[in-house]
């Protein structure tokens, strides 16, 4: 049974509503998932301050690393704790601030035809069996309401500017578990096998 929609926001999800968004360019197809992750700080997880940042409500003097982004106005669509809870921050008819300067085969702006996906989660460690198992499911539920074609990282959008989710992050997984095509991921994730995480990108 497709999980409800509304508006752009998903049932599955917990709503925490960001102000950072903004509209998406007339008649664009929403058909790529962009993969993040993201801990605050580095290394801990569980806080709210993932929450906390998305929402323009850090404490910018609550730990040293907060300095180093103070002022930063970011958003993502969804984020998925490292126990498999997604939460939703910004509709997904609205352009979410989660890419930055990209491209993506020869399209450049990710934000304006992307849906961001952040997994609580350090770059280049493991993440959670529950993270996977809710990232599958999500994006089964977006492909509902999206022409979905493309399910790429971070590092693929940006590379050499950024380098999440990094060499902990199992593709070949993914991409079984969905059951797509090996034509939605990008071309440096294959072949589909168990990768050393150590490898390098």
């Amino acid at each position: 049974m497709p999980e409800a929609w509304r508006g752009g926001w998903w049932a599955g999800a917990e709503t925490i509503a960001s102000p950072n968004y903004g509209p998406r360019p007339a008649h664009t197809a929403i058909d790529l998932v962009v993969v993040h992750s993201i801990s605050l700080p580095p290394g801990e997880y569980g806080g709210d301050a993932i929450e906390r940042l998305f929402t323009n409500r850090l404490d910018w003097d609550a730990h040293p690393y907060f300095q180093s982004i103070r002022g930063l106005e970011v958003s993502s669509h969804f984020v998925v704790r490292r126990d498999g809870r997604v939460q939703q921050y910004v509709s997904t008819l609205n352009r979410a601030w989660h890419a930055g300067r990209s491209r993506w085969r020869g399209r450049e702006n990710c934000n304006d035809f992307s849906i961001g996906i952040e997994l609580e989660g350090l770059e280049g460690d493991p993440f959670e069996s529950a993270q996977y198992a809710a990232l599958v499911r999500l994006c089964n539920a977006l492909a509902q309401q999206h022409p979905l074609a493309h399910v790429a990282g971070h590092e693929h959008v940006a590379p050499g500017r950024k380098g999440d989710p990094g060499a902990g992050f199992d593709w070949a997984h993914l991409q079984r578990a969905l059951g797509w095509s090996r034509a939605c991921f990008p071309e440096d994730t294959t072949p589909f096998d168990n990768v050393d995480a150590g490898a390098s990108r």
